[in-house]
């Protein structure tokens, strides 16, 4: 039986013998996939053309292993055997893989059949021929070719062009401290309409915004006219979120679906798919999607729609007790990867940052609710300190614009992290400034609370 050490000694010795033998199109097939998987890093002058042969295998397992191997050699020697296969290859997948080895060789002879391959009805295949044409960008002709599709019906072509062709410095070369933020909004309650508030928050100031809107016309204190009204309001906030988030960071948005009570017993009641509706919002804002959690909720804890079905148990009147809610987490939209945030911070701060011990692995997160005499719509704490463990560092600050009874504060503080939150309802403005008014030990800020108009006054004079 063939293994990893045979194989490693056969590279090591450069035993063509042995390669010849194992990698026979003939060769049983578990055997021959075998051998292509583990192969590795290829010695120097490992003789690609062993790998031709497998190029019509009828297994398609077989031919991706094969030609991802046939990649790792360049050899410009067998590029028209490569595009012969890539012309007729039935498999997306291994297709997409053999435009991948045919941009590895990098040669000028590749060209025009790379620009045949931007045709493709593979999105995939065409981004593969995109990256193996950068290499060429400053030819005319290849130039024009790429240019071409910025009005591709693939939005991941689109951004891709994009990226690679409009004039930098949209925000992306920010000169604003990635660490830092302003003392002035350092734990800070603000009793003011968002909208208000938001006017004079510089852009970039915030690490990561939690929060829970209001749900439309759930409680007495959200009536909009119409949802279309409520789903508009709700995009010019987050707006003006995008804007004062820097760059690459993340907001997170914990909402669910909501019921309108049925006007009578001669009409129906309403649902509203809140996080589907104001998502395709959310990503037309400027943020990209990254992860969808499901917060989950013990049985008891939902209000019980079962009642009718119980009784009479008749098809088309089953309803589901509702135990979850979304948490959507987005990430601003940026052409520098994740790592370019991280780099950042000093090991001192990463270090510190690091999440310890025991972490949820899977998007399904079990949290107990919480209740408030105060506040109808309060989410735990427990949910607010995960988002703000995984999303943030020590030092960063946190935004909650619907801040309600200060769950994302109280919640940041033990994490040394700042919160900036504002709340427009009063009672729910003094109930959060109560709970957050002895601050922790760990932070050098105390907790400070103010109105709209002193909070202009503040952040005008730093500026």
């Amino acid at each position: 039986m063939l293994s990893r050490v045979q194989i490693e000694e056969a590279k090591i010795s450069n035993d063509t013998d042995f390669f010849c033998s194992i990698l026979q199109p003939s060769q049983d097939g578990r055997t021959l996939l075998f051998a292509l998987e583990n192969l590795g890093r290829l010695p120097e002058g490992f003789d690609g053309a062993l790998f031709v042969p497998l190029l019509k295998h009828p297994n398609d397992s077989v031919r991706l292993a094969a030609i991802k191997n046939l990649g790792k050699v360049k050899d410009e020697s067998l590029l028209h055997r490569v595009i012969e296969m890539a012309r007729c290859e039935p498999n997306t997948l291994v297709r997409r893989e053999t435009i991948s080895a045919i941009g590895r060789m990098r040669t000028q002879r590749a060209v025009p059949f790379l620009m045949e391959s931007l045709q493709d009805q593979d999105p995939k295949v065409v981004l593969q021929a995109v990256r193996a044409l950068l290499y060429f960008k400053d030819a005319p002709s290849v130039k024009n070719a790429l240019l071409g599709l910025s009005h591709h019906p693939n939005e991941l072509i689109r951004s891709a062009i994009e990226q690679e062709f409009s004039p930098r410095g949209n925000g992306h070369n920010t000169t604003h401290d990635h660490t830092s933020s302003l003392d002035q909004l350092k734990n800070v309650l603000v009793q003011a309409d968002v909208r208000e508030a938001l006017k004079f928050v510089p852009d970039e100031s915030v690490h990561l915004t939690f929060t829970s809107p209001p749900y439309y016309n759930a409680r007495d204190y959200t009536i909009y006219k119409s949802y279309e009204e409520y789903l508009g309001f709700l995009v010019g906030i987050f707006t003006e979120v995008h804007r004062i988030t820097k760059e690459g960071r993340f907001f997170v948005l914990n909402t669910s679906p909501v019921i309108i009570p049925r006007m009578s017993r001669m009409h129906s009641s309403s649902r509203y798919l809140i996080p589907f509706d104001i998502h395709p919002r959310i990503i037309n804002i400027g943020f990209d999607f990254i992860e969808d959690i499901i917060w989950v909720k013990p049985d008891p804890s939902a209000k019980n729609r079962n009642g009718g079905f119980f009784q009479h148990r008749k098809p088309l009147g089953y309803k589901a007790n509702s135990v979850s809610e979304y948490v959507i987490v987005y990430r601003k939209r940026t052409e520098k990867l994740i790592d370019w945030n991280m780099r950042q911070y000093d090991e001192v701060a990463t270090e510190a940052s690091k999440v310890r011990g025991a972490y949820e692995k899977t998007n399904v997160w079990k949290i107990a609710p919480s209740s408030s005499k105060i506040h109808p719509a309060i989410f735990p704490t427990e949910l607010a300190a995960r988002v703000i463990e995984y999303y943030s560092y020590k030092g960063d600050l946190i935004f909650d614009p619907f801040a309600g009874s200060g769950t994302v504060g109280e919640a940041a503080q033990p994490l040394e992290r700042f919160f900036f939150l504002v709340e427009q309802e009063e009672s729910y403005f003094d109930y959060a400034r109560k709970r957050l008014k002895s601050g922790t030990l760990f932070s050098q800020v105390a907790p400070r609370s103010c109105s709209l108009e002193q909070f202009k006054s503040i952040m005008q004079a730093q500026r």
